[in-house]
């Protein structure tokens, strides 16, 4: 059963039909008009759901957690702009604030789960304390951690609140999350996570990190850790601003995946 993906900019769009085609994300078609006009008619007939899919870190982490390609689920990192210290923090009143447009398809559609991601700070915990109220008024039961890209290995903080919504509350919660900071480890017992990962998920020994190896560069504020393949931008190199908006829009799956399989263990539990 074919994948929704919803995401306005057509670079990353492309993006997510080359990966279709390569079987690194779960099959499915890609819309590139603005949620605001995407009506439940149009998801019909998907089993699975990724809105804001940016270049499709959320469909990769659920193949990275053991999450089938067929089973039923929503994602959704909605902008972080209106909401991160390094913007205009506009908070609501900001154009890009499209929460109200994601609530409106999950109160319309009842998917049974959903899960998605937001900035941290001061901004972001109110915005997800409203988005907490809206879902427990829809009868979800919704848990939230605060995880960072460093807890699987990576040479970044990347600092993100994960959350995840469920229509019978003995599956989901803060409890069950929690559990992704204990052993924050599955990420890495994947194979080979160049690009953007491995669809068949294969395990592998421990001792190899998907981000091994990392090489420091100097800034103009120090030095920074970054892949190899990731270099400092310069003259000549072909797609390099694209590659970085990608990247900076994106997830890490890594981190997502502990959060997923978290909730799977609450479930299983």
């Amino acid at each position: 059963m074919a994948s929704y993906y919803n995401e306005i900019d057509p670079y990353a769009a492309q993006w997510l039909r080359n990966l279709i085609a390569e079987n690194l994300i779960a099959p499915g078609d890609v819309d590139e008009r603005s949620i605001a006009d995407v009506q439940p008619s149009d998801l019909a007939g998907y089993v699975q759901c990724h809105f804001f899919a940016g270049i499709g870190g959320w469909s990769l982490a659920l193949r990275l957690a053991g999450w089938a390609d067929d089973r039923p689920v929503w994602t959704g990192s909605c902008p972080c702009q209106p909401f991160s210290a390094a913007g205009s923090r506009k908070g609501t009143a900001d154009a890009r604030h499209l929460w109200p447009q994601f609530e409106r398809l999950i109160r319309q559609c009842s998917p049974s789960i959903v899960f998605g991601e937001q900035v941290t700070s001061t901004d972001g915990r109110e915005w997800l304390a409203g988005v907490r109220a809206d879902l427990e008024a829809l009868d979800y039961a919704v848990g939230a951690a605060d995880l960072c890209a460093a807890g699987v290995a990576s040479p970044h903080a990347r600092q993100r609140l994960y959350w995840v919504a469920d229509t019978d509350g003995r599956h989901a919660g803060t409890e069950g999350l929690q559990r992704g900071r204990e052993h924050g480890q599955r990420a890495q017992d994947h194979q080979d996570f160049e690009g953007m990962g491995n669809a068949e998920s294969e395990p592998l020994r421990r001792s190899r990190q998907p981000w091994e190896p990392s090489i420091t560069i100097e800034c103009d504020d120090g030095y920074r850790r970054v892949g190899p393949t990731t270099l400092a931008m310069a003259h000549g190199i072909p797609n390099r601003m694209g590659r970085l908006r990608g990247y900076g829009n994106a997830i890490v799956p890594q981190v997502a995946a502990e959060v997923i399989g978290a909730y799977l263990e609450a479930r299983a539990a």
